[in-house]
């Protein structure tokens, strides 16, 4: 049962001291890079690291704490992980969040950690192994941690997941200190945490409270810790955080991820680099520009819009606008026409009218958008929007989300069918029964795919191995996903030679 749930492919175990722990990870690629960290200090003191729930001393679930679907699949693979006999333990964003209200209602965890433990978690792990009892900490607001003002952040001390070295010295250059990872899976594609938190005040958000204030990695630690991933075989990188066009206020320069992604692309063995996580007002004419033209950084625009009507995005406490959100993507297009771009949208907002859904189906028909998330609205713990009036209904909102989610992918399949006949460049994820990859357009498990297939000329696919780059011309499709024939290897992979 463990394994329908995992989110992280399975990968075999590390060589230890007999003490078996399974990392389940739920959620975003950001707790994908927190569980490699937590999985590097366990494999240093002697842990055999798994992501098979079976057969383990202790199963490490790795929460979501976001949305009420995420929660509520937290606790069932808490639940199912107790079910194996194994010692259970949650950690994550979920675990941090509630503290001891979690703990407290679900007994079936032998331990509730926030990320404060995550440092000692080898040595947590041991005692929980040996039956001690743990007393969850009380929730705080994690912002409080971090001086208000960004640039004294660096020198704070707080505890941040993904940001650790093996030596945490910064007087000590950042490849001299180790990269503190162990990588769960052997994928061509790995994320790369930019930062963590998040200063924006979003009225529907309830990440800043429990991840914290925004705060970022230096760039010396980003282009040690890439190297390191290019060394185990990575082909793509994908930079995350909770808003990447922050990256840099904190160390004093604003045009910080301009600078760092030609260096980030130029690493030996990366193909494609990729930028996630872009928000709307902070997306700067630089930042678009080098994004859309330089060589090895795909030309893909994740723009976190949310909405489109003005009225609506004032009370989600955010800026822009219908005519705003396309002006921002024709200036980008204008350099790239072929660029991918896609977002999430909320439906049934507090205060969000009729006029206000025709104003954001007006914004999708006009986008051309390859990839659109459609949440319906629910009230979150703590935030604003919880608290505020003028609510829609449920059966509303759900008829609003059903309308909005058919016609997202109806517009979305034809952006597709707009590629037919033209060339792509294609990453090799996974050869199976067929070869699946990813265009440039395409990001890992949240926009689709491309399945190479035979063609009169070009490349032999029995020839093709994970990590393999790719120029292929688009024969087919189907909703989002593309159907190509490889006609060219633009650079193949060292490990797959």
């Amino acid at each position: 049962m463990l394994d329908s749930i995992t989110t992280s492919p399975i990968s075999p175990p590390t060589e230890g001291s007999g003490r078996r722990v399974a990392l389940l990870t739920l959620g975003c690629a950001r707790n994908e890079v927190d569980s490699e960290e937590l999985a590097a200090r366990l494999a240093g003191d002697g842990w055999s690291i798994t992501t098979d729930g079976e057969d383990a001393d202790v199963v490490l679930v790795n929460t979501c704490g976001f949305v009420e679907k995420a929660k509520r699949d937290s606790i069932e693979t808490l639940l199912a992980a107790s079910s194996t006999g194994a010692k259970v333990v949650a950690a994550g964003c979920m675990a941090e969040r509630y503290g001891k209200e979690l703990a407290e209602s679900l007994p079936e965890a032998d331990a509730v950690l926030g990320f404060d433990d995550y440092p000692s978690i080898a040595a947590t792990l041991d005692k929980v192994l040996q039956g001690e009892k743990f007393t969850s900490h009380t929730p705080r607001d994690r912002r409080e941690l971090l001086p208000l003002t960004p640039v004294a952040r660096q020198a704070s001390g707080a505890s941040v997941p993904g940001h650790a070295t093996l030596l945490n010295d910064s007087a000590t250059p950042a490849h001299l200190r180790g990269v503190l990872r162990h990588r769960l899976d052997s994928s061509p594609v790995a994320s790369l945490k930019l930062a963590s938190g998040c200063d924006r005040r979003c009225s529907f958000c309830a990440i800043p409270a429990f991840r914290g204030a925004f705060v970022s990695r230096t760039p010396d630690e980003l282009l040690a810790e890439a190297e390191w991933l290019a060394g185990t075989g990575v082909r793509e990188l994908v930079l995350v955080s909770e808003n990447s066009t922050s990256y840099g206020k904190d160390l004093g320069d604003p045009r910080a991820l301009e600078k760092l992604l030609p260096q980030l692309a130029a690493i030996a063995g990366i193909v494609r680099v990729r930028v996630s996580y872009l928000q709307p007002a902070e997306t700067r004419p630089g930042l678009v520009e080098t994004i859309a033209t330089t060589p090895g950084i795909a030309a893909y625009f994740d723009l976190s819009f949310q909405h489109s009507s003005e009225a609506v995005l004032r009370r989600m406490r955010r800026f822009g606008s219908t005519d705003r959100f396309l002006e921002l993507l024709a200036s980008a297009r204008a350099f790239a026409p072929q660029l991918g771009a896609r977002s999430n949208f909320i439906v049934g907002f507090p205060g969000e009218t009729a006029a206000d859904v025709k104003e954001l189906e007006r914004f999708l028909t006009e986008a051309r958008l390859d990839a659109v998330g459609v949440f319906d609205y629910s009230d979150e713990d703590g935030t604003e929007a919880a608290g505020m009036d003028r609510k829609v209904g449920a059966r509303t909102i759900k008829g609003r989300y059903e309308k909005l989610l058919s016609l997202s992918e109806e517009l979305c399949a034809q952006r597709a069918e707009e590629r037919l006949g033209s060339t792509v460049d294609v990453l090799v994820d996974t050869i199976g029964d067929g070869v699946e990859g990813r265009a440039e357009h395409q990001a890992p498990e949240v926009d689709g795919s491309t399945t190479l297939v035979t063609g009169d000329d070009g490349v032999d696919l029995g020839a093709l191995h994970p990590g393999d780059l790719v120029r292929a011309r688009v024969v087919g499709t189907n909703g989002v996903d593309l159907v190509a024939v490889p006609v060219e290897m633009l650079s193949a992979a060292a490990n797959g030679r």
